[in-house]
């Protein structure tokens, strides 16, 4: 039979010109399923063929899983203190393997060999196929619908499917089959049907596209598509930058009598584009993003990432726009969250804001009212400010001589650390609680309580993800530590 497996291997490789790794392949995976209907629970079979002899064994096979995950598919797993029994070097990701019989290869024919080895071409040759379009990196795909699938859409584009989602579509816009349709490439996917491309004509990358394909100076660099936010089928903005102070970014997106832009607004079913000047300055970007809306004046939040943008009142509900839609876009396109506010509501927040801070520096301090407003007034926000501030720029302040002063940032200093130290102590109480649960570490526990996780039920509500973000730890380690933390609390349950 070992002949008789190195002659069908040769044979198939000529007349399919594959290589002759792939028949072995097709030939293992054949036997493998035929060795598998030997055994009535759910075995895992490998087969290996000599490439030189033709002669070939099988082995059944277990997969090694960490001792706390548990076996989903116990006929062909094991948990690492079973396997270690068996093997003691082994680790997690590895098999087990036992050697079994075989079957024949007479029994399973030449025949049923040759159509797994078929089917492994033709799934090699689609791979290939979607290797050799990735290759070409088109971010478009132009093609024909093929079917229509439960409201989504089977588009061929040559010798290649993608498949165009209902909720990628842009709403409204009904597709048949036989329409010629063009949508951006989002990611290619290997499942079971082979190779697919994965099309959306709602990604904001998509509109970025159309302008790239309708306006030359986009492809050649000249004018760059900084970023774009959409509302599929009803209103986008993108955002535009030249390279050449010669060139008008927005007018040259527009073209004569607005054939670019309109262009790109019918490929998109009748939708409004707003073409925005970028800038490299937040607040500019952001007065540009949210035009026709006259913007007053704009209050930035770095920390946040935020920004309150006042505007007149004849101007809120534009700047807002209809349902929302113009400032939510404006987001989108910045990155940055935007507050409108009128005039009067932006008075109204600022005293809020201003009394928090005089409450906070009448207690912190130990001041007067007088006191506080007067640092309110001269823009100080925090007590790290007051307290490190330059001293020349404090004596600036007229209310204040250098003795007030003086005083002054010394209660702030003392009062930081008052701070310091009570949260210094909540921290270490909650370490202490931590280094309860078992195979924890100091390190790891201070760590952990300074970041807001402040005992062991805390621990046990976390992702393996999410503490792998906040400490660093490995997933082993990480979900080793939660299984842990969760363990008396599923007891109790």
């Amino acid at each position: 039979m070992s002949r008789e497996i190195l002659l069908l291997a040769d044979a198939l490789a000529r007349e399919k010109n594959v290589a002759p790794e792939v028949v072995f392949g097709a030939l293992e995976s054949a036997l493998a399923h035929a060795t598998k209907k030997r055994f009535t629970e759910d075995a895992e079979i490998r087969v290996e063929i000599d490439h030189k002899t033709g002669e070939y064994q099988a082995f059944r096979r277990w997969e090694v899983l960490p001792d706390e995950a548990g076996l989903e598919h116990p006929d062909r797993q094991y948990l690492l203190f079973e396997a270690q029994e068996i093997q003691p070097d082994i680790q997690v990701g590895e098999f087990v393997e036992e050697p079994v019989e075989a079957v024949d290869f007479g029994r399973i024919g030449a025949q049923a060999a040759k159509q797994v080895i078929l089917q492994k071409i033709r799934d090699a040759e689609r791979e290939q196929v979607l290797n050799d379009f990735l290759a070409r990196n088109e971010a478009l795909v132009s093609g024909t619908v093929k079917r229509m699938e439960r409201g989504s859409a089977v588009v061929e584009s040559g010798r290649i499917e993608g498949r165009l989602e209902k909720d990628q579509m842009i709403p409204k816009e009904n597709l048949r089959v036989g329409d010629r349709v063009r949508a951006y490439l989002a990611r290619a996917e290997r499942g079971g049907r082979g190779p697919q491309l994965v099309l959306s004509r709602t990604a904001p990358e998509f509109i970025m596209e159309l302008f790239r394909l309708e306006v030359p100076e986009v492809e050649e660099g000249i004018v760059e598509i900084k970023a774009a936010a959409r509302d599929p089928g009803i209103r986008a903005k993108i955002a535009v930058k030249s390279n050449d102070p010669r060139v008008d970014p927005q007018g040259t997106c527009i073209g004569v009598r607005g054939t670019r832009v309109t262009a790109v607004t019918n490929e998109l079913n009748g939708e409004r584009v707003d073409i925005v000047l970028w800038s490299a300055d937040p607040a500019q970007f952001v007065i540009n993003a949210l035009s026709p809306a006259v913007v007053s004046s704009i209050v930035m939040d770095e920390d946040k990432h935020a920004m309150d943008v006042v505007v007149e009142p004849d101007q809120v509900e534009i700047a807002i726009g209809r349902y929302g839609q113009n400032v939510r876009l404006a987001s989108e396109l910045t990155g940055w969250d935007i507050n409108i506010l009128s005039v009067d509501e932006a008075e109204q927040k600022h005293q809020q804001e201003a009394e928090s801070l005089i409450g906070m520096f009448m207690t912190k301090l130990d001041v007067d009212e007088d006191v506080a407003q007067v640092l309110v007034e001269e823009g100080f926000t925090s007590l790290e400010e007051v307290a490190y501030v330059p001293l020349a720029e404090m004596l600036e302040i007229d209310a204040f001589d250098e003795d007030t002063i003086n005083e002054l940032r010394a209660r702030a200093r003392d009062a930081l650390l008052t701070d310091a130290i009570v949260q210094e102590e909540a921290v270490e109480s909650a370490a202490a609680d931590l280094m309860s649960v078992s195979g924890m570490d100091e390190e790891t526990a201070s760590l952990l309580s300074s970041k807001g996780v402040n005992n062991a039920e805390d621990l046990a509500d976390l992702a393996v993800d999410e503490l792998v973000e906040l400490t660093g730890l490995d997933e082993e380690r990480a979900k080793s530590l939660i299984m842990t933390a969760r363990a008396p609390i599923l007891a109790r349950a």
